[in-house]
């Protein structure tokens, strides 16, 4: 019998390390989900007819698409708005016209007022006064009144500014540069000492009812807000009032404060002043004493 040749057998292939641990082997095989994967091929498959350059370009497209979109919506929105924010700004517009009318017609209406009252005080003056009556008018304020007299221009500091944190004197001070009510009251007390006879604050005549006080950072003359350079206009002996006023406490207060805290002041005797009557003076409580009775009118 013929030998049959011998059969050679392929030696069976070794067995994986890993082979007891098949489950952690399929994670780590197929770590992305069979389904991800394809939707991921398909994807791929869909976008390997475009070039890189056209997808690119049809994504700018896009967002200049929505950016026309958003402007075109705002434009439309704007459109729709303006005639009524015209409409509203225009209707503003007349009630200021409106309102501003009114209060110049009531102003001229006071101003009308006063010189009718200061008119007709001014008469009572004179049947009561007999010749006395144009004295008591000057000093009363009550008429326009010129002469020589003493110029004297107080003006804050250049670099003045707000809220002065009380009176100088007091420990809250702080250095601002403004001119305050104290010290105008000073200016004019110490000009009345000086031998003035009529008195102006930037064209405010002064009566013996005369109040300068503050407001915030505004000076009130009589309740009539005054800005610098405040002018203040004395009727008197020009010489001797400028010589009797820088020697004064009050005019070398005056000097301090342009020392110290910038204040501009300048003084000038002039020729010619002319000052306005007062506005119309309300007495309340005092009485013209009739003879020499001593009893006063009822």
């Amino acid at each position: 019998m013929p030998q049959q040749p011998p059969v050679r057998r392929t030696p069976a292939p070794p067995s994986r390390p890993d082979a007891s641990m098949s489950l952690l082997t399929n994670v780590m095989d197929h770590s992305l989900d069979d389904g991800y994967a394809e939707a991921a091929a398909r994807r791929t498959a869909g976008g390997k007819g475009l070039p890189g350059k056209l997808r690119a370009k049809l994504g700018l497209a896009a967002a200049l698409l929505l950016a026309a979109l958003v402007v075109t919506l705002g434009a439309a929105q704007a459109r729709i708005s303006a005639p009524t924010l015209a409409k509203e700004r225009q209707q503003l517009i007349n009630r200021i016209e409106s309102e501003t009318s009114t209060a110049d017609s009531l102003q001229k209406n006071v101003d009308g007022l006063r010189d009718s009252v200061s008119a007709t005080q001014r008469e009572a003056l004179h049947k009561r006064g007999g010749d006395k009556a144009e004295l008591v008018s000057l000093l009363a304020g009550a008429t326009a009144v010129h002469g020589p007299g003493l110029k004297v221009v107080v003006d804050d500091a250049k670099q003045a500014r707000t809220s002065g944190g009380g009176p100088r004197e007091s420990s809250g001070f702080s250095d601002t540069g403004r001119v305050r009510d104290r010290d105008m009251q000073r200016v004019v007390n110490g000009l009345w000492q000086s031998g003035a006879e009529a008195i102006s604050i930037n064209g405010q005549r002064l009566t013996a009812l005369s109040a300068i006080r503050a407001a915030g950072d505004a000076i009130l003359v009589d309740n009539r807000p005054l800005v610098p350079p405040y002018t203040v206009l004395a009727v008197g002996n020009g010489k001797r009032m400028n010589t009797t006023f820088q020697d004064s406490a009050d005019g070398q207060y005056l000097h301090v404060l342009e020392q110290n805290y910038g204040v501009r002041a300048a003084i000038s005797v002039e020729d010619d002043i002319r000052l306005p009557a007062a506005p119309s003076l309300i007495v309340r409580t005092a009485r013209a004493q009739q003879g020499n009775t001593g009893k006063g009118t009822s």
